[in-house]
Formats: structure tokens, C-alpha cells, sequence
């Protein structure tokens, strides 16, 4: 099985409010479709859910934030979850809408229900689930990113691969020569850091990467705007991008 977190930043344009990239999301969902495994999909807020939440000022920590900020960011990822469901009904692939709240209580996993997702995807279906505002209890709420989601499921699913898709080629050790970095083992880069990104932006993505190899299982960053590398990574051909390795 085979574990995908879509980008914000690929599938929306981050830098314009509510503004999904379509012909990007289609053109992903058309390369999906040449997998010949079982697929979870994660993906990310971008332009939907980060705009909404950086407005509110909420982060990951739980806290009493506006209930108001909270009920529009979970109906901004409703809007943009469906637009991505959307693109795959019209590509003939069949996904199957997994709110976070399916399998996570307040910000705990439910191993019980995340082990029923490997059964969903291996039934025929795509599990599709997102980051989002939770409710956490004592009237606190959270943002749960989907990189935090990553690393959730590919504890509990130990899938063959997991692959953070992002709107670079990976990670560079130079941002300004743009020299990638091909492979790290266990050890972390120095990332500078957006402030703008609630949920942690490139530093998130790394350390989830980085917890999951950890426990033996191999991670790609690849750049979403060129989906055939996706297939490459799958099929172990000659691989442009970042690999973490188990």
C-alpha cells in the first residue's frame, strides 16, 4: 500500500485566497490512475484552510480559539476535499471521503478505525482525508495538519511507501543554487522557516518524514508539478527528489 499527502501548495495557489489549481489536481489524478496498488490520499489545506486559520490566528496546539474561525476553516476543507473528489469521480477512479474526525478523537488516533482504512483501499476504493480544525474538548480546538495525518497513518498502516507530493523538487541544501538534497538517513537539514504557515510549512513535512523512515519505512518528497516522477518513485526507476530512507 501506498501512502500520498497532496500539498497545499500544489493543489491550491497559496498565495491567492480560495484559489484551487485544477489543472494540477487533474493532472495528479490522472497519474494515480496508472498505480496498480492499493492508494491513501491525505492532503493539505493551501489557499482553503491555511487562509482561514492564519486569519484566525490558529495553530496546532489546542486552545480556546474562535469557535467562529473554527466552523469556517472545516467548511473551507470541505469545499476544497470536494473539489479534489470531484477531479477523481471525472478521472473514473472511485474515492472514499475520510473526515479526520473518522479516526481521530480529540488528538488521539483510533488504531481500530485507521486499520479500517487499509480495508477500504484494498476493497477497491481510495480513502481520501484532509487536515482540519478538531474540536479537542474543554471547549479547546486544534488544526491537525495533514503531515501530522502522514505520520499517523503510516505508523498504524506500515504502508510500502510514503510520498509527500510539494511544489518543489524536494529539498535543497542551497534554496538559491537550488541543489538537491537525494537522500537523508535519520538526520535533519536546516530549514528556514515560514511564519505565515500555521502548521509548520517545510519543517513539518521533514520532521514527519523523518519519524516515519525511523521506523523502517522509505518517504519521497516529490514535486507535484511533475506527476510522472510519482509513477518513478512508485517503480523504483531513476528517482528526481528527496528520499528518506527506512
Amino acid at each position: 500500500m501506498i501512502l500520498i499527502k497532496l500539498g497545499g501548495s500544489v493543489i491550491t495557489n497559496k498565495g491567492k485566497p480560495l484559489s484551487p489549481r485544477r489543472k494540477s489536481i487533474d493532472k495528479i489524478v490522472k497519474t494515480l490512475k496508472k498505480i496498480n496498488e492499493p492508494i491513501v490520499i491525505v492532503h493539505g489545506g493551501g489557499s482553503y484552510g491555511h487562509y482561514w486559520s492564519v486569519k484566525y490566528d490558529m495553530h496546532t496546539k489546542p486552545e480556546k480559539y474562535s469557535t467562529r474561525g473554527v466552523s469556517i476553516v472545516k467548511n473551507s476543507m470541505i469545499e476544497l476535499n470536494k473539489i479534489i473528489l470531484d477531479s477523481f469521480l471525472k478521472n473514473k477512479l472511485n474515492p472514499y471521503c475520510l473526515p479526520p474526525t473518522d479516526f481521530i478523537s480529540g488528538n488521539k488516533p483510533i488504531t481500530k478505525k485507521i486499520k479500517m482504512i487499509e480495508k477500504i483501499a484494498r476493497s477497491g476504493f481510495i480513502p481520501v482525508t484532509y487536515g482540519d480544525a478538531l474540536w479537542y474538548g474543554q471547549k479547546k480546538s486544534f488544526i491537525l495538519s495533514g503531515d501530522r495525518i502522514m505520520g499517523v497513518l503510516a505508523t498504524i498502516l506500515k504502508p510500502r511507501l510514503s510520498i509527500f507530493v510539494v511544489n518543489v523538487d524536494g529539498l535543497y541544501s542551497n534554496i538559491k543554487t537550488k541543489k538537491l538534497i537525494r537522500e537523508l538517513k535519520g538526520r535533519k537539514p536546516l530549514i528556514s522557516k515560514s511564519s505565515k504557515d500555521v502548521t509548520g510549512g517545510m519543517n513539518r513535512k521533514v520532521d514527519e518524514a523523518i519519524k516515519i523512515s525511523k521506523k523502517g519505512m522509505n518517504v519521497f518528497f516529490v514535486n507535484g508539478n511533475k506527476p510522472e516522477r510519482i509513477i518513478d518513485a512508485i517503480n523504483r526507476k531513476k528517482f528526481h527528489g528527496t528520499l528518506f530512507r527506512g
